[in-house]
């Protein structure tokens, strides 16, 4: 068969049929990739461009490794990544080919990074990890502010914020992985190097209010050091959580504890599994309208100095996720990437070819 250009794995979930959506809008024509040839086609036909269908499943890899052959662009949304992400990652590294997925999930994150990283470089292969709210414009935000910073910054500081009920517009594949990471280790960058941590919460300006968010592992703590060697410390933090943060802080340093107990991972697994069943088939969560998204970024010098500060305002951090993968997917499958292996956002397209693809997907500096 005559390898596609761009192939979207998980496309009858709500991201994915989201994304499937800003695709077409920006002139792509992907296969649609998925475990139920029956979703697919009913998702195919209710497209206004039918769209090419594949049948591909994690728990048969070779029904992925089919269709991801070398020049591909994959994009994948099927969650909770730390439980069925990886077939595609390697599918993707055997061909050399390019990976996107939409995951906010930290130890995934770390593992692309840490142990796919290396065999994507040596095979050609570019990843990309958290290619979506999570956690691209963090990852922009930093970069501008490092910047205007200059080389005297060792220091940034993201946090993210929403306005709006999150809790309502939360797809079923955003409230499993959410609730698969609870008992997971979380860490940052500190004294040049990745460590774990827990809990820490820190109090930022964001519209001219205070808001608490709460620290959580990231994109940024591999990627921004790839850009900035004098980095020796990045911090992202998220602040949904309003008033609750510094009780979800105390919380999150218990985590240790609680995972340890027997048998409490896979309550977890469970439970998630049955969100998955119960509200997984990609039905629209209506409530997109009145959300918007802030994303803060400060950079430091050594003495704690702050040196720069950026704001980044959005809105509904489900319409930028499938508008930022679309525009990287066109952009990847069209004039290439910049960088192999695992990689973050502005290694891979350059800073200010990702400033305007942000804003095309509706994420722009605040004036």
């Amino acid at each position: 068969m005559t390898s596609p250009r761009i192939v979207l794995f998980g496309a009858t979930g709500f991201t994915g049929r989201l994304t499937a959506e800003a695709l077409l809008a920006g002139g792509a024509h992907p296969v649609l990739a998925g475990r139920d040839p029956r979703r697919l086609a009913a998702l195919a036909s209710s497209l206004p461009v039918e769209l090419p269908t594949a049948v591909a499943d994690v728990n048969r890899p070779a029904t992925l490794r089919r269709i991801i052959e070398p020049g591909t662009v994959l994009i994948s949304t099927v969650g909770p990544f730390a439980r069925w992400g990886e077939p595609a990652v390697e599918a993707a590294i055997e061909a050399g080919g390019v990976y996107l997925d939409s995951t906010g999930e930290p130890t995934f994150i770390r593992r692309i990074f840490q142990r796919y990283g290396p065999a994507a470089a040596a095979s050609g292969a570019t990843l990309l990890t958290a290619f979506g709210y999570d956690y691209v414009p963090g990852n922009l935000a930093a970069e501008l502010a490092l910047r205007k910073a200059g080389p005297e910054a060792v220091r940034v500081d993201v946090g993210y914020f929403v306005r709006g009920n999150m809790a309502r517009r939360a797809s079923a594949g955003t409230r499993a992985s959410a609730l698969g990471m609870v008992l997971e280790p979380m860490y940052g960058f500190r004294d040049g190097r990745i460590l774990r941590e827990h809990g820490r919460t820190r109090l930022f300006t964001v519209d001219g209010r205070d808001r608490h968010a709460l620290s959580v592992g990231a994109s940024e703590h591999f990627a921004l050091p790839r850009t900035h060697s004098g980095l020796r410390e990045v911090n992202v933090y998220l602040g949904w959580l309003g008033g609750l943060t510094r009780a979800a802080g105390v919380l999150s340093k218990a985590t240790p504890f609680i995972a340890a107990i027997p048998g409490a991972k896979r309550v977890t697994e469970a439970a998630a599994d049955r969100i998955v069943r119960s509200g997984g088939h990609g039905a629209a969560v209506p409530g997109g309208d009145g959300i918007t998204s802030q994303i803060v970024a400060e950079a430091y010098d050594v003495s704690g100095r702050r040196l720069a500060e950026v704001e980044l305002h959005g809105g509904d951090p489900y319409d930028f996720t499938a508008r930022v993968l679309a525009w990287a997917a066109v952009t990847a499958a069209t004039g290439g990437v910049g960088a192999c292996g695992a990689v973050g956002p502005a290694e891979a397209f350059g800073l200010d070819a990702l400033a305007r693809g942000c804003e095309e997907a509706g994420m722009r500096a605040a004036t």
